[in-house]
């Protein structure tokens, strides 16, 4: 029995301390050999770059013809590595090579002579030499010795690469985490292991939606880059079926039966080599598999197989939250696009069309955009399609109403606040200009904001920096301001109730939003629109508005405007019932002191002059909504064109077109 050499390895024999070299000491010997192993090791990085320079240092000094490292595997001999004059045509003495691992011991068979590396044999590795001039006992210790300085070999590389290999996993796990895009996910990770693992290419494979296809990706050579084959197919179909790894090495004609060869002819290639491992998510459930096909150099290895299943981990990880992330952006853009279809600006006159047009033109822009308009005009509709056209619209938008909040606490809504900056600050909470970030912010009734509020809002718009209520740490937002008003916010800079600054930073682009008194047929248009939607929502049919309700809701100067005609629609759907709707339907409710002449007649005076300044007003405002037309006033007013002029004639108003 050979005594035990490393402590750690108690399977592997100390060398033989005989004579080793008839013509020196065997200290001589042993000191040179220990040399050469100790250079060796430190020059290379790979076994099979070791053994090859080894190989051909043993020859030397055993003085053979030649010299190999031999394996074998599953019933075969592979030669690991070889001096360079060896004759790969020559057979070799099998028998002889089996016959020493049973023994573990040296044996020659004519001129060769072949040595186990390691005892016991598990690995089956054998030194082989032709002609050596060495003993058995000589031959059998120099197999020993290079046998414990290639397991320390490996166990050094081993480690170093080990090393190399998790350092790069964990920096390619760091970057794919990162990504948002599946297809380009796959792609780097079949690039990245690649590079690792020496292979020649990579795929990744995951199921379809039916369980019915592997998808592989990235897969050259086919034109969408996507290679499709039925489940349970080749070496991926039983690595996903069994979720166990598997490998097909070239010189084992039994595992090479395994490859699939039509896959082979759809890409014009050449399988030589596979390892495949189990792609698993977070529940250990097998999703798909890993395969690296074609190994540079010789077969793959356990430790390729170890580090391949530990990349596979990551890669799964990364992939379930790429999915996962596109499933989230999916539904966002679904779920925006579906709030953007209810946002309508609905109306074809001139005004509204010029309107329409200027969203457009300053949707897809980073611009501070002031909107105005009379209350009820449809403000936050405007700021809501301005965002939902922007590059912005999967984000979010935030709506504020800067007169529904108190002075003392619009600096805690805008800004933020941290744990106890103020009484009841029982926890940090996010400002509105946080939960806009990368989105739109809307700040309605922006006149209405204190002049300390507007200061501080003027610093944020500057700085693009936040800090909250109590806190130090600024916080950086790229949230998109819109503001808007019912007042005149240059007669406010005027007054010096707004600060001319912060007027003058969000008047960038100013949009108005015409009344609907001025908006003419598309009174009817919203009328109609709303009563379909609100008749809907009550399960009923919609009603036809009649000729004389029509003209009865063109003549109406809607002091409300849009809201008064929604809100007059809603009531009309749940509180009538008729197929029509009639003039005695409409409940007009006016708003006092608009000054448009119709609905501001003095009470002070006989009923006759109140009736006569109410036509004149009523006939003359219709005839400047209508530019002119006459025709087209006589039928707001529910007039023929000859009546019309007949009463112009009688109130002593002019006749001209």
């Amino acid at each position: 029995m050979r005594s035990i050499y490393h402590p750690q390895q108690k399977h592997m024999r100390a060398p033989n301390t005989k004579r080793l070299d008839p013509k020196g000491s065997s200290g001589s010997y042993s000191a040179k050999l220990l040399a050469d192993l100790i250079y060796l090791s430190a020059r290379h990085e790979t076994s099979a770059a070791f053994l090859r320079d080894l190989c051909g240092v043993i020859q030397k000094r055993a003085r053979a013809d030649m010299t190999a490292v031999v394996q074998g595997v599953k019933g075969q001999w592979r030669v690991l590595a070889a001096s360079e004059n060896w004759d790969s045509s020559r057979q070799l003495p099998v028998d002889q090579f089996s016959e020493v691992l049973d023994v573990e011991s040296c044996r020659r068979e004519g001129a060769w002579v072949a040595a186990p590396l390691e005892v016991p044999s598990e690995s089956g590795h054998l030194l082989v030499q032709k002609g050596s001039q060495l003993t058995d006992d000589e031959f059998d210790a120099l197999a020993g010795s290079i046998g414990v300085a290639w397991q320390a070999f490996r166990e050094r590389a081993g480690a170093m690469k080990r090393v190399r290999q998790l350092e790069a996993i964990l920096d390619m796990s760091a970057q794919w985490n990162q990504s948002r895009e599946t297809d380009t996910l796959l792609i780097a990770i079949a690039e990245a292991s690649t590079r690792l693992l020496n292979a020649e290419r990579a795929t990744i494979f995951l199921s379809n939606a039916t369980g019915t296809e592997l998808i592989g990706m990235p897969a050259l050579g086919v034109d969408d880059g996507v290679l499709r084959i039925p489940v349970r197919t080749g070496v991926v179909g039983k690595v996903v079926e069994t979720g166990e790894p598997a490998r097909v090495d070239a010189d084992i004609s039994s595992e090479q039966e395994q490859i699939d060869r039509s896959v082979d002819q759809q890409l014009g290639f050449e399988t030589r080599t596979i390892l495949c491992v189990p792609l698993k998510n977070a529940k250990g459930k097998t999703i798909g598999a890993f395969e690296l096909i074609n190994r540079l150099e010789g077969n793959f290895t356990d430790q390729d197989e170890a580090a391949l299943t530990e990349l596979a981990a990551h890669a799964a990880i990364a992939i379930d939250t790429t999915q996962h992330v596109e499933h989230l952006e999916t539904v966002c853009r679904t779920v925006a696009t579906q709030a953007a279809d209810h946002v309508q600006l609905i109306g074809e006159s001139e005004g509204i069309q010029r309107l329409k047009k200027t969203i457009e033109r300053v949707a897809d822009t980073e611009l501070a955009i002031l909107i105005t308009g009379e209350n009820g005009t449809g403000k936050e509709v405007v700021a809501q399609l301005i965002h939902y056209l922007s590059p912005r619209r999967d984000e979010v938008l935030v709506a504020v109403n800067c007169a529904a909040i108190a002075e003392n606490l619009l600096e805690s809504e805008l800004f933020g606040h941290e744990k106890g900056a103020f009484t009841d600050a029982h926890q940090a909470r996010e400002g509105k200009f946080e939960l806009a970030n990368g989105g739109t912010l809307f700040l309605d009734e922006i006149g209405d904001m204190s002049l300390g509020g507007q200061a501080k809002l003027l610093r944020v718009l500057e700085e693009k920096i936040v800090v909250r209520v109590g806190g130090s740490v600024p916080i950086p937002t790229s949230a998109r301001v819109l503001a808007a008003t019912n007042q005149n916010l240059a007669s406010l800079v005027s007054d010096k109730k707004f600060r001319e600054d912060l007027f003058f930073r969000l008047n960038v682009v100013m949009i108005e939003i015409p009344p609907l008194r001025d908006r003419g047929d598309d009174v009817i248009l919203l009328a109609e629109h709303f009563l379909n939607a609100f008749c809907s929502r009550a399960r009923r049919n919609t009603p036809v508005i009649s000729a004389q309700a029509k003209s009865r809701l063109l003549a109406h100067s809607w002091p409300g405007n849009v809201r008064e005609l929604r809100n007059m629609m809603e009531r009309l759907a749940y509180l009538t019932d008729g197929d029509q709707v009639e003039p005695e339907d409409l409940a007009f409710v006016n708003a006092p002191g608009k000054g448009d002449g119709v609905s501001s007649v003095a009470t002070d005076q006989p009923l006759a002059d109140a009736t006569r300044e109410f036509q004149l007003g009523f006939i003359q405002k219709n005839i400047d909504r209508c530019g002119g037309n006459m025709t087209e006033a006589a039928e707001r007013m529910g007039l023929h064109r000859s009546n019309l002029y007949r009463k112009m004639k009688q109130l002593g108003m002019g006749e001209t077109e």
